[in-house]
């Protein structure tokens, strides 16, 4: 991989094998749940599953080549929504019983798979620009999850809002767009720091569409959420044909910095706290240890079988 990468070279994004199907599917799953869980950077997932180009590619062709991007994205999306609604319904009420067994299940995933990351920095020469941005990319995760673990707002009230507060929702909403794309980056922790994830999470329900105020402010933070997208992933995929070998330095840094930060939230903060007060809860522990190796270990088998083939 040579500094200025791909040039000209337009990246293929149709599906040749049923297999390349269930693997983009596969991949919304863990987007969709990176939604949910703490710490999780689904962008760093897509570099594992080695799709994170193509998503790239996609996202920011999706207007110019609306057919073939849609069909790409089409098993991502649905796998998405299997994922959100499998993280609410099934992985959120695990993160309520046994939060640090859970979190750090994801976070022996992720450590397993990151030599999928590193790989790609294979031949490459470590430069003292390059160790830097590595670097930078490892401390940008940490201070995202200081920040929203110690100076987050109070949450913030979705009610009496004026036309200047909706305007911050479609920003805001470009910011969390940006999050899905930029490993390591999580809009969780974002929202938390911001104090906009608790008033959000508890407007979701059934009665949101009779809340025309609320209503509004979700679909502020969508617009915002899918012009993040596009006009994003169309700089990342500018860099990564630019400046191939030094992005992926920043992005390795990146999520490394993602898998630290797991341990590391508002949301594991309070466990901490709780054992602090009440005791270490030993058999959660010791449960989390067991999954921490046993996740690392699938996951870093999984590498390797995708190296042989």
């Amino acid at each position: 991989m040579s500094e200025n990468g791909n040039t000209g070279e337009e990246i293929s994004l149709k599906y040749e094998r049923k297999g390349q199907v269930a693997k983009s599917g596969l991949l919304g799953v863990f987007i969709g749940l990176a939604i949910i869980i703490p710490g999780v950077s689904g962008a760093a997932g897509a570099i594992i599953f080695k799709l994170y180009e193509n998503l790239l590619y996609a996202i920011g062709n999706l207007l110019k080549k609306f057919g073939k991007c849609f069909l790409f994205l089409l098993p991502i999306g649905i796998g998405a929504i299997v994922g959100v609604g499998g993280g609410f319904f099934g992985v959120k009420k695990l993160l309520d019983l046994v939060p640090f067994a859970i979190v750090a299940l994801f976070a022996g995933l992720m450590l397993g798979s990151y030599p999928a990351i590193t790989d790609q920095l294979r031949g490459e020469k470590r430069t003292p620009k390059r160790t830097v941005l590595m670097i930078i990319g490892v401390i940008i995760p940490i201070l995202i999850a200081v920040g929203s673990t110690f100076i987050s707002s109070a949450d913030r009230s979705l009610e009496n809002l004026t036309f200047y507060h909706y305007i911050l929702f479609v920003l805001l909403g470009y910011a969390v767009g940006v999050t899905q794309i930029v490993p390591g980056m999580s809009a969780t922790a974002l929202l938390m720091m911001l104090g906009y994830f608790t008033p959000m999470m508890k407007s979701i329900g059934f009665g949101l569409l009779k809340n025309i105020p609320v209503l509004l402010v979700f679909v502020c933070m969508f617009i915002g959420f899918i012009a993040g997208l596009l006009t994003f992933s169309k700089l990342l995929s500018l860099l990564l044909t630019k400046a191939k070998a030094s992005t992926f330095y920043f992005i390795s840094g990146l999520s490394l910095g993602s898998i630290l930060t797991m341990f590391f939230n508002p949301e594991m903060y309070e466990v901490y706290c709780n054992w602090a007060s009440n005791g270490i809860v030993w058999w959660e522990l010791i449960l989390g240890m067991v999954l921490f190796a046993g996740g690392m270990f699938a996951s870093n088998r999984l590498v390797a079988f995708e190296r042989d083939k």
